[in-house]
């Protein structure tokens, strides 16, 4: 792996959503990188036990919290932990997400409001609390150039209309927006707000995509690149928007596709 283990050294970060792929990468880069990290996950506590017991290994700091990010007071029980624990936060990485997939006609109430609760709501919630904290502590020159970085996980589906999850995609739509819309409110405070958008990624959640050769084939046809990512994609990226070298990136959403937004079809009928 490729990190510098200065880069964020002294920084403080809560990853959501970390006990699993593409948030289990990140937490392991940021730690890595040289933060400490709060490894938050909903219901896979072993599995975040684990990473927390492989960051130790590697003389890193982290420490496992429970919470469901679409809840209220379960999200400023979890900051308040994390304060307590670390003093302070530097760096939020807003991973939690989920898919309920359904027709749109079939689509349940439950389904669009688990999925807006979790992937829109739970980012917002955790968002400001962090926000917050950004506020009342400041920037430490000696930490980094900036009071605090969020950075919201999106997907390619926040511009990608996606048949048959209409949920999934009107949420990532809405993460955008806000992301964009607390950027530009937070920036004169020079707390940085900005998202990764990821493509097709070797995860968990979309094994079935990417499992089978003709599987991988098909998905293929929608990558310029020709690959399917890797959870290692992403985290890069996140320890790059949570340094100081990305310090003049504000509201910007980071496409990690391989291509994936280019309209791959025009390729042969341009």
């Amino acid at each position: 792996m490729s990190y510098s283990p200065y880069l964020l050294k002294g920084q403080k970060a809560l990853v959501t959503g970390a006990s699993s792929g593409i948030g289990e990468a990140i937490a392991r880069y940021l730690a890595l990188s040289g933060a400490a990290v709060a490894i938050n996950y909903h219901s896979e506590a072993e599995s975040a036990q684990k990473l927390v017991d492989d960051i130790k290994a590697a003389n890193g700091e982290a420490f496992t919290i429970q919470a469901d990010v679409s809840k209220e007071d379960e999200i400023k029980a979890m900051f308040s932990q994390t304060l307590e624990q670390f003093g302070t936060i530097d760096i939020l990485v807003n991973n939690a997400g989920l898919q309920k997939d359904s027709p749109f006609v079939d689509m349940t109430l439950e389904q669009w409001n688990r999925v807006i609760e979790v992937n829109l709501t739970g980012q917002f919630l955790c968002a400001r609390e962090a926000a917050k904290e950004f506020l009342r502590r400041g920037v430490q020159p000696h930490i980094s150039s900036a009071a605090g970085k969020i950075i919201c996980i999106s997907s390619v589906h926040q511009v990608i209309p996606w048949a048959g999850h209409v949920n999934y995609a009107a949420s990532k739509g809405g993460i955008n927006m806000m992301m964009q819309s607390i950027a530009q409110e937070l920036a004169p405070h020079k707390i940085r707000v900005n998202s990764i958008a990821p493509g097709a990624i070797k995860t968990p959640i979309n094994k079935s995509a990417w499992d089978t050769p003709e599987a991988e084939a098909k998905l293929l046809k929608l990558i310029p690149a020709k690959r399917v990512g890797d959870v290692e994609d992403i985290a890069k990226a996140a320890v790059w928007l949570a340094s100081d070298d990305s310090d003049y990136v504000y509201g910007t959403t980071l496409f990690v596709d391989g291509g994936m937004t280019l309209y791959p079809d025009f390729i042969e009928n341009g």
